[in-house]
């Protein structure tokens, strides 16, 4: 009669061999690849398993990340270096493979971050292994290029429409973009020269209108002072009539 298989052994963490470090479901690690020479892989620890009779064979349920490189689109110019997307593609490994623990940040917290270590990680899309596609299937585009932001590249923003630009895109260099303190877009500084003009436009009327005032103003007080004189003068005839 064939001996039956111990049970599985659901385990809460694990220490990675040869370190301190402690890792539990949900956590993210790296995985070391089957080519020495490629990077190692990114995965997100789902559960933590032991087997055999003396529980000594940990295995861990993974869920993979893939680079844009492993895609079946492959990298595009918007695909940051340290970009990943968490797939629908699911694996078990040993515990063995795995190298040390990494960090997947959301895209916000990655553009956040003050520096950027070698186990960082960011993730904006989620990737369909089988189809290729992602989700979400769009995303906001930036400068005149309308590429999506890559936060590799420096980026200039608007301080008028909020709109970002890479330096090269309009006719800058990055040199010249840093040195910057103040910066509007070509639509923006049109539109604020239009609205410049309008208001010069505006003050000229202005002070159009109290020139006429002030002129109407002393229109009156001559003619005041004409209906004056021409009464005292007539006083005074009089006055010489009665002597």
């Amino acid at each position: 009669m064939a001996k039956s298989r111990p049970p599985k052994r659901i385990l809460e963490s694990y220490t990675i061999k040869g370190s301190d470090k402690v890792i539990k479901p949900g956590d993210c690690v790296l995985m070391r690849a089957f080519d020495a020479s490629k990077p190692p892989y990114v995965a997100r620890v789902e559960a933590i398993e032991a087997a055999g009779s003396r529980g000594t064979n940990v295995r861990v349920r993974v869920r993979w990340y893939y680079r844009p490189e492993e895609s079946i689109g492959g990298r595009r110019p918007f695909h940051g270096s340290k970009e990943v997307f968490l797939s629908d593609h699911y694996d078990v490994q040993s515990a063995d493979t795995i190298e040390g623990k990494c960090n997947v940040h959301s895209f916000r917290t990655y553009t956040k971050l003050d520096s950027v270590n070698a186990e960082d990680f960011f993730c904006r899309f989620e990737y369909k292994s089988a189809t290729g596609s992602f989700v979400p299937d769009r995303i906001a585009v930036f400068c005149k290029c309308e590429m999506p932001y890559n936060p590799d590249d420096l980026m200039i923003q608007c301080e008028e429409c909020s709109d970002w630009f890479h330096p090269a895109c309009i006719g800058m260099t990055i040199k010249e973009a840093k040195k910057l303190e103040h910066f509007f877009c070509h639509t923006c500084t049109t539109e604020n020269g239009k609205m410049a003009e309008n208001s010069h436009e505006a003050t000229a009327q202005s002070e159009e209108k109290v020139n006429v005032v002030l002129w109407d103003c002393c229109l009156s007080l001559m003619q005041i002072c004409f209906c004056y004189l021409k009464v005292t003068m007539q006083m005074g005839i009089m006055l010489n009539n009665i002597t």
